[in-house]
């Protein structure tokens, strides 16, 4: 049987290539999509590596290519646990990462070929632990913390259909396993995150449990559907961090940022340590948005370490770190930029706290 914490890893995975829809990456699915690099065995994804094949449950594009550089494209894996990552789920993106990157030879008549930059991005419903936060800074692996109550909607969500698909599974044969890439399949045909010609064929008996399975995965898709404006929203700080951005009014933050791509805001920081979470709005229009992250936790927990610095060290990070967000978002004419400009003498000026 498949456990709950791993049907809980798989939903939150496609439920996040749903929210990221928009921010720039198409979804790879199949090797049709780049038979160089990439290997269908079965219904499982793999890219190939210097070393060895990796599976991939989650890849992404990114559609245009930053200046000097190569393409880029995103491994991402979620992790839904009722703890903390450990530093052994961070090292090991990092080695798939690393044996992927190495993944290019030249030689006397070898034909030329594109070359990518993977990058890998974990997400957890729970956040990370100190050693795996320092690995990750280390080795440029991006860790998004989704545990502030801006996504307990999701996660609550991911929780309740995993407890329903854990249930029907004891409608399966003794010895037949959970059939994962069918419900994946179903998944990605409802929320329309995978071309349909690309989408494996999976099939499953006819049965209790089809129809228990089935009625989860349904649910599951239609309440995402119904929160049609949600989208996670990815800030890019001049920082070696990415910032998951929950906005209160979706409709409000992309007509402002439509007119002003690229405004000043305001941040403010409310509690304080691993509980802390920032704000971000414009500062010419208040109200117009709000949007909502946190901060990786070695860094809340430096400012939180000297009670009579909080506030001076607060300030210092986000005139190093949060001075320019930029953020990527996929349209009908293609891809928009919005950079978000932290100015604190502009606050001034204009009489905000």
């Amino acid at each position: 049987m498949l456990k709950d914490s791993s049907l809980r890893g798989y939903l939150l995975e496609e439920s996040l290539a749903w929210l990221l829809r928009f921010s720039g990456y198409r979804l790879l699915v199949h090797e049709d999509q780049d038979p160089v690099e990439l290997v269908t065995e079965g219904q499982t994804l793999r890219v190939r590596g210097r070393g060895a094949l990796h599976q991939v449950d989650v890849l992404g594009e990114f559609a245009f290519t930053p200046a000097f550089s190569m393409p880029v494209r995103l491994f991402l894996e979620a992790k839904y646990y009722q703890t903390r990552c450990e530093l052994e789920v961070v090292r090991n993106a990092h080695g798939v990462v690393h044996d992927v990157n190495e993944n290019f030879m030249t030689g006397p008549g070898t034909r030329p070929r594109q070359r990518y930059k993977y990058s890998y991005a974990l997400f957890s419903a729970s956040g990370f632990t100190p050693s795996a936060q320092k690995y990750a800074l280390a080795h440029q692996i991006s860790l998004v913390d989704l545990s502030g109550a801006s996504f307990a909607w999701l996660l609550g969500h991911i929780g309740a259909t995993a407890t329903s698909l854990s249930a029907a599974q004891r409608h399966l044969p003794k010895s037949a396993s959970f059939p994962l890439n069918w419900m994946r399949a179903e998944l990605r045909k409802a929320l329309g995150t995978s071309p349909l010609v690309l989408l494996p064929s999976v099939s499953i008996p006819e049965g209790k449990f089809k129809q228990a399975a089935g009625t989860a995965v349904e649910d599951f898709a239609t309440v995402l559907r119904q929160h049609s404006d949600a989208e996670l929203l990815l800030g890019f700080p001049a920082a070696p961090f990415i910032l998951p951005l929950a906005a209160n009014d979706h409709r409000g933050f992309l007509e402002y940022a439509e007119a002003k791509p690229d405004h000043t805001v305001r941040l403010r920081r409310r509690g304080t340590g691993a509980a802390a979470e920032w704000t971000l709005s414009p500062v010419e229009a208040a109200g117009a948005y709000e949007l909502t992250f946190k901060l990786p936790e070695h860094i809340e927990e430096w400012i939180s370490g000297i009670e009579d610095k909080e506030h001076r060290r607060t300030a210092d990070i986000k005139e190093q770190f949060l001075s320019a967000i930029t953020l990527y978002r996929m349209n009908g004419t293609g891809v928009r930029a919005y950079q978000l400009r932290y100015e604190a003498g502009s606050l001034s000026r204009a009489g905000a706290p």
